[in-house]
């Protein structure tokens, strides 16, 4: 260790994993320059970017000071955009087709109904480009039979098949237009979204297990630096079940070592409860139990109920049903986006469901005890930093699943 308190950070690793998004990963080093200069203001300490060495990884570094100390981070971004970009190339047919197939695995397993007892919001977010996919077809079968049947001039000018046909052409033209309006709407995007773990009943696909197995690589390579204090692994909405099977796969095989590195993992936003719910989510299921109960790393688990995308308060262990005896982690607490916010900022903010489902790595303006720039670059490790936080009172802790065994 180079730094003289067990607990003092002087330097740290930070993978960060992304949800499901297709987007360059520049996206969130762009956001922590603008997010984290703001809570530095905020705040009080110094923070400081600049560009990462090639390594392998799409990265930056960060130089903070606060609270008298420094502290020097690297952070790394593990990337499996391409992965996700393959998985969305699906065309208007298919994106119809994967719709049919989702909801009947999530309906006929009775994941769904598992699901609508945790939180609302999550299940209405799964539930809206279903809507939003049907009223779109509505909308364009109805303008479609309109052009077919609408006119008698129609019909004795060019015929019924030609406006038959005109009307197809119609149709297939608005479903076209909502396509390429999805970035406003997000419906293709969250179907792609629920349907890839959907598609496989909760597995990991293989290219997926590939790239967490050279995730595992790289963190288990930082966590065998001892000029390092801390590898801190964050895992963001999907990206947060990556890193529960990730961090089980490196303690499982050992490559923790026991003088080494403190290893943290921070889940933001979780979405745990939409995989693990599903029937062959066994890998997940197992990973849950298992790392609940480490001593090796220390979990921390905060979402918010403001955050309707994320299971707020859900702890991804319990409601599995997958809670050992000896459970340990995670430690779930609120961000309580209505409290650390101002009612300026949250009345920005609220309807923006997509914007807040990021607002864990942005800037509070009322900040409490969870500060996202404090955690990645400041001088404490996870682990000390929450030793004394009791979870959120209002946690859900209890099994929802029917899976209440890890090879159910």
């Amino acid at each position: 260790m180079s730094s003289k308190h067990p607990h003092s950070v002087a330097r740290r690793r930070v993978f960060y994993i992304p949800g499901y998004d297709p987007i360059h990963p520049r996206r969130y080093r762009e956001l922590y320059r603008k997010e984290g200069a703001a809570q530095a203001t905020i705040s009080g300490y110094d923070l400081h970017l600049r560009p990462k060495s090639g390594d392998g990884h799409y990265g930056w570094q960060v130089d903070a000071e606060m609270a008298g100390a420094a502290t020097h981070t690297d952070m790394d971004v593990l990337v499996w955009s391409d992965i996700v970009r393959d998985s969305m190339e699906t065309s208007i047919p298919g994106t119809y087709a994967q719709l049919a197939r989702t909801a009947w695995t999530y309906i006929s397993t009775g994941a769904l109904r598992r699901l609508m007892r945790l939180r609302k919001g999550p299940v209405i977010a799964a539930l809206y480009p279903v809507g939003m996919l049907l009223f779109q077809l509505l909308v364009a079968l109805a303008v479609a039979t309109l052009i077919w049947r609408g006119g008698a001039w129609l019909a004795s000018s060019v015929g019924a098949w030609a406006g038959a046909a005109l009307g197809v052409i119609a149709m297939i033209a608005i479903l076209r237009w909502f396509k390429s309006k999805d970035g406003k709407f997000f419906a293709y995007y969250l179907m792609h979204d629920y349907a890839y773990s959907a598609a496989s009943r909760g597995a990991n696909p293989a290219p997926l297990e590939e790239r967490m197995a050279a995730f595992a690589d790289s963190i288990a390579e930082a966590l065998g630096d001892t000029d390092i204090d801390e590898v801190l692994v964050v895992g963001h909405s999907s990206g947060a079940h990556l890193g529960v099977s990730i961090m089980a796969d490196l303690i499982r095989a050992g490559r923790v070592p026991a003088q080494g590195p403190a290893l943290s993992f921070l889940s933001l936003g979780q979405v745990v409860p939409m995989v693990s719910f599903l029937p062959d989510a066994h890998r997940l299921r197992a990973d849950l139990q298992y790392l609940s109960s480490r001593s090796e790393l220390a979990w921390v688990d905060v979402t918010a109920p403001g955050d309707g995308c994320a299971f707020a308060l859900c702890d991804p262990v319990s409601v599995s049903g997958v809670a050992p005896a000896d459970k340990r982690w995670p430690l779930v607490f609120s961000a309580a986006f209505t409290q650390t916010l101002s009612p300026e900022r949250w009345s920005e903010l609220r309807w923006r469901f997509f914007r807040l489902h990021f607002q864990y790595m942005c800037a509070f303006d009322r900040p409490k005890d969870y500060d996202y720039f404090q955690i990645t670059a400041g001088p404490i490790t996870l682990r000390e930093r929450y030793a004394d936080r009791p979870p959120s009172k209002s946690r859900i802790d209890h099994a929802v699943s029917k899976y209440t065994s890890v090879a159910a």
